[in-house]
C-alpha cells in the first residue's frame, strides 16, 4: 500500500523554530549541524544513500532517504540531485520510478552514460551514506488520483523512469484503466524493470507491455523489433482516439512520437531528456553581457546558453538541463534568443529564457 504523498511546499515550521527562525542563519546552522549528522540542516531538502539495486547491464536504482524538509512528489515527476565529485558540486536531473512508498524512500534509476562525470559516479562509486542535495520534485507528467479512460505510454531508454513511477501508481490501485506501454532499447539486458513489467503485465489483464529492440532480434511474445513507426501501433488502431498518449525519452525519439500520434489520439503529452534534431544554422560569435556582474562575454550562436557559460568558466545555476525544471532560467532584457527544442527566435524584451535550451541569435543581455 502507497504511503499518501504530502502536499507540495515547505514544511510548516513548529512553535519554536518560528520563534528562533528570525535569528538563526540557515547557512551557519547547516554548516555546523553537519559535524554531527549530515542530514541535519535548517531548511534545506538533502537525502541520504541506503541502498543500491541492480536494475539493467548499464544501470543502477539508488534507494534514497529524504530529511524532514522534502515536500513530497507525485509519480512521473522528477528532482534535482547535487553531489560533490573531486571537490566541485554539480547538478543533474533524474525521475523518481515510484510513487510514494510506505518506507519513505526515493528510488532514482541512473544509466551510466560514456562520458557522463554524474551518471558514471552514481553508477560506480556512490556508495551507501553519501549525502544528496536535493531539489522538490516538479514536473506535470503525472496522472489524476482516479484516472479514467485508457492510456499508452511510450518510452524510450531512460525515458523508461517516470513511466515506471506511472505503471506503479496504477497498478497499486489495482489497475483501474487500460494501459499500454511500449518501451524501446537497444538490446534486452539494458532494459530496466523488465521482469516486473512482464509480472505486472501478466497479473493485470488490463496492461498490456512490448518490449521493442532496435539492436537485436526479438525472442519472446511481447517483444518486437524495430524503431518507433506506424507498425508499432497498428494493435491500437481501433482504440487509438481513445488513448491518452504519454511520451518520454531522446528529442528524436519524442519528435518522432508527437509527428504520428498529435491529433489521433486523446491527447498527446511528452518529455525529452535531450534536444531534439533541430538544424540551426546560426554562425559566428556575438556578446552577452551579464548585468549583475558587468562581465561581456563573447559566445558562440547556435549553442545553448548554459553550456557556453560553463565554457567561460561560469557557474549558473541549473538542474535537468532539458528545460523542464526551471532551475536555468533568468530574464532576457535585450536581445533575440533562439529556442533550440523549435528553432523559433525569442525576440521579446524582459522577457525569462531557459539557459539549457536557449542560445544567442544576436547581442543579449541577461540577469546574470
Amino acid at each position: 500500500m502507497n504511503a499518501q504523498v504530502r502536499p507540495a511546499g515547505r514544511r510548516r515550521h513548529g512553535p519554536l523554530k518560528r520563534l528562533v527562525h528570525p535569528l538563526v542563519k540557515p547557512d551557519v546552522f547547516d554548516f555546523w549541524a553537519a559535524r554531527l549528522n549530515r542530514s541535519w540542516t535548517w531548511e534545506r531538502p538533502v537525502a541520504r544513500l541506503v541502498g543500491r539495486e541492480t536494475a539493467s547491464r548499464d544501470a543502477v536504482t539508488l534507494l534514497l532517504k529524504p530529511n524532514r524538509h522534502w515536500a513530497g512528489h507525485r509519480a512521473g515527476q522528477h528532482v534535482n540531485l547535487g553531489v560533490e565529485i573531486d571537490g566541485v558540486r554539480v547538478t543533474r536531473s533524474y525521475s523518481l520510478t515510484a510513487p510514494p512508498r510506505a518506507d519513505g524512500l526515493l528510488p532514482v534509476t541512473v544509466k551510466a552514460i560514456q562520458g557522463g562525470r554524474v551518471s558514471q559516479y552514481l553508477c560506480h562509486e556512490a556508495r551507501p551514506g553519501t549525502v544528496f542535495e536535493l531539489g522538490q520534485a516538479f514536473g506535470d507528467m503525472t496522472l489524476p488520483a482516479s484516472p479514467k479512460g485508457g492510456y499508452l505510454l511510450l518510452a524510450a531508454g531512460s525515458g523508461i523512469t517516470p513511466m515506471m513511477a506511472l505503471v506503479r501508481q496504477l497498478a497499486g490501485q489495482g489497475m483501474p484503466v487500460d494501459l499500454a506501454l511500449t518501451y524501446w532499447v537497444r538490446r534486452r539486458d539494458e532494459a530496466c524493470f523488465l521482469d516486473e513489467l512482464r509480472a505486472l503485465s501478466a497479473r493485470h489483464p488490463r496492461f498490456r507491455f512490448r518490449l521493442m529492440l532496435t539492436r537485436e532480434s526479438a525472442g519472446a511474445a511481447d517483444e518486437g523489433e524495430g524503431r518507433i513507426g506506424e507498425a508499432a501501433f497498428a494493435a491500437f488502431a481501433d482504440d487509438l482516439a481513445a488513448r491518452q498518449v504519454l511520451a518520454c525519452g531522446p528529442g528524436g525519439f519524442v519528435e518522432s512520437a508527437r509527428g504520428l500520434l498529435d491529433g489521433r489520439a486523446a491527447s498527446f503529452q511528452a518529455e525529452a531528456f535531450t534536444l531534439p534534431p533541430v538544424t540551426v544554422v546560426d554562425e559566428g560569435e556575438v556578446d552577452v553581457r551579464l548585468l549583475r556582474s558587468g562581465r561581456t562575454l563573447r559566445v558562440p550562436r547556435g549553442q545553448s546558453l548554459l553550456t557556453a557559460l560553463e565554457a567561460q568558466g561560469l557557474k549558473p545555476a541549473s538542474g535537468c538541463r532539458m528545460g523542464i525544471c526551471n532551475t536555468c532560467a533568468c530574464g532576457k532584457s535585450a536581445g533575440t534568443a533562439r529556442h533550440l527544442p523549435s528553432g523559433l527566435l525569442a525576440h521579446e524584451p524582459s522577457q525569462a529564457l531557459k539557459l539549457c535550451i536557449h542560445s544567442a541569435a544576436t547581442d543579449l543581455e541577461l540577469d546574470l
